[in-house]
């Protein structure tokens, strides 16, 4: 029986001799197991979201932090829906780049590393970015995992010997086709080849590596695909994928001679190699969860978010790489665009790179994870600037949201400072009492606020969830606007029970709003949820029953009492042309050029 931990014997050859096996389907590989209804229950509330990991070049900027919001997102949304939930992410620590930045700063690539990666985790710690597992490729355990997959897939003959031949993009760690260069000149006006997606310059490259046999993949990505149409969303990014398998793959180079690229992990059984940087940085999905052993559950549920850039590394390379190790693709790869400014790419020479723990000072935590998700739009790039943080914030958490917090929890219009009661003669089933038909519509909106908002958070467009929310909002400022209860009389019976409906009313909204945007802005909705008395146990998706009074239902928070006034749910920002509290400038740094973002 041949030994399956090959990175402990090194069992795996280093002629690359093709072993002549048939090549099965993903779908024939799979083991096919009846489970109970205890077993599906369980995997269908098991939940495994990732970001990229990042590249350890240079310091985070603005889009790791968008992929990193974007999943935290998710991950806590799961979380409310009653869900198991793992979330990692990490940085990507090896290669030739690596090794040049580290030379470069007089540093041991290690040490090199661990600064670097240390930033990107303080980032996401002040950015409450909630992870379960925080992966570095430099880790004992990933390198054990690495070597079991390169075993593998060599041992599945998918890994041989070969002469690589070709054009490589040193920034991008990247091997191109004679179709994806283009003839360019660089600064001193010499010719040279550049990268059509990059644009960084390639070099002409000749030497024994090791291929992967990617070629044999055409066919089953391709099945894979047609079986699971939303394995990569959005649409646009999948007919791209499917434009690429219209032409046959190239056999991929999956090593670096020893004598070019020291810091990796070498190849298993021949150290005169290391392994190609892309298959070490992917297998960090599978160590994560315990690759080799124990992964199934989690890989099962497994989900990937990837910046639009390393498309092709997400939907062809690992794919293949999965179905060639015998092991299924993720279940969806979502795809996400990138952040301009002023229209323009960020970049070190015009200076308009966006440092995030400069702009999470500036604008807050919860100000600027909630501007990223508000704005951020999947399918094309966005637009990053300023004066529009301070317009969507100011708008939409300080005036709409914060200013009707503000109103009905003020002790000029709630005295008892409680969740007063409801009347059903004032707002009747049968709409003849002083509520208005646009009132009507307001609790149309907002009890199915919460399946609109599901929907949207499941296919990550988390803005048009905000969208959905912002819009019931503003529904609900127009309610206490257009009833003017501070003009009620209080010494008529009659007023004070419609005055006690109208607060009441008004805080099953916001009690609605605080709960689905836990996800998106975790401190603002604790503060509002807090200030109307909701206990931590009551904020789960299980407690969205939106007036149950209007319905007949007894109303467990009639009655209770307020919580403390902590202030403003969220100070007015102001106008980044304006006075002191003007944003910080913008300083200048590094862009990395092979982000996993």
């Amino acid at each position: 029986m041949r030994t399956i931990f090959c990175f402990i014997t090194r069992s795996c050859k280093a002629d690359g001799s093709w072993k002549q096996s048939a090549f099965l389907s993903p779908h024939s590989t799979q083991r096919r197991v009846r489970c109970t209804r205890s077993d599906v229950c369980n995997e269908e509330r098991s939940y495994y979201i990732t970001t990229p990991i990042f590249y350890v070049n240079a310091s985070p900027h603005l889009g790791h932090l968008y992929s990193a919001i974007l999943a935290d997102c998710m991950h806590r949304y799961k979380l409310l829906r009653g869900f198991k939930s793992r979330f990692a992410t990490g940085t990507d620590e090896h290669g030739l780049k690596i090794q040049q930045a580290a030379n470069a700063a007089g540093e041991a690539p290690l040490t090199f590393c661990t600064g670097v990666s240390q930033r990107f985790r303080q980032l996401f710690g002040s950015c409450n970015v909630s992870f379960t597992d925080y992966i570095r490729t430099t880790e004992e355990r990933h390198r054990r995992s690495v070597e079991h997959f390169w075993c593998t897939l060599y041992d599945k003959g998918f890994i041989y010997k070969g002469n690589y031949e070709g054009w490589y993009s040193t920034p991008d760690e990247s091997f191109l086709t004679p179709t994806q260069v283009a003839d360019a000149v660089d600064a001193s006006g010499q010719a040279i080849k550049v990268s059509l997606e990059s644009g960084h310059k390639v070099e002409w490259l000749k030497e024994e590596n090791y291929m992967f046999r990617l070629s044999a993949f055409r066919t089953p990505l391709l099945d894979w695909l047609q079986k699971n149409p939303r394995a990569i969303q959005p649409e646009r990014f999948l007919q791209d994928v499917l434009q690429w398998l219209q032409d046959d793959l190239p056999d991929l180079s999956v090593s670096r001679q020893r004598s070019r690229l020291q810091w990796g992990i070498p190849v298993p059984g021949d150290p005169e190699h290391t392994i190609y940087v892309w298959l070490d940085a992917l297998v960090n999905y599978l160590t994560v969860v315990g690759y080799p052993d124990n992964h199934n559950h989690w890989w099962s549920v497994a989900r990937h978010i990837v910046g639009k850039d390393i498309l092709k590394f997400h939907t062809i390379y690992w794919p293949s790489f999965l179905l060639g190790a015998g092991l299924p693709p993720p279940q969806s790869i979502h795809v996400h665009s990138h952040w301009t400014v002023n229209g323009t790419k960020m970049s070190k020479s015009l200076g308009n790179v966006v440092d995030p723990f400069e702009r999470s000072q500036a604008f807050t935590t919860d100000g600027l994870r909630y501007f990223l998700l508000r704005q951020g739009v999947p399918d094309s790039d966005c637009d990053y600037a300023d004066h529009k943080v301070t317009k969507v914030l100011n708008a939409e958490l300080a005036d709409s949201l914060g200013g009707l917090l503000n109103r009905c929890t003020a002790p000029a219009l709630n005295l008892t400072q409680t969740y007063p009661p409801f009347c059903p003669l004032f707002f009747p089933n049968e709409r003849d009492g002083r509520a208005v038909p646009e009132d009507y519509h307001l609790l149309d909106a907002v009890r199915n606020l919460p399946t609109l908002v599901e929907r949207h958070y499941e296919s990550l467009h988390v803005y048009k969830a905000l969208e959905a929310i912002t819009s019931c909002v503003r529904q609900t400022n127009g309610f206490v606007q257009r009833h003017t209860p501070w003009k009620l009389n209080r010494m008529d019976s009659g007023d004070q029970r419609w005055l006690d409906t109208i607060i009441h009313v008004t805080l099953e909204c916001l009690r609605i709003y605080g709960t689905l945007l836990q996800p998106v802005v975790p401190r603002v909705a604790d503060k509002l949820l807090s200030r109307l008395g909701v206990r931590a146990d009551e904020r789960n998706w299980s407690d969205l029953d939106f007036l149950p009074s209007y319905s007949g239902k007894d109303c467990r928070f009639q009655g209770r009492t307020l919580g403390p006034d902590t202030g403003v749910l969220f100070n007015r920002l102001e106008s980044p042309t304006g006075d002191e509290q003007k944003p910080k400038k913008i300083k200048k740094q590094t862009i990395i050029s092979r982000q996993f973002t």
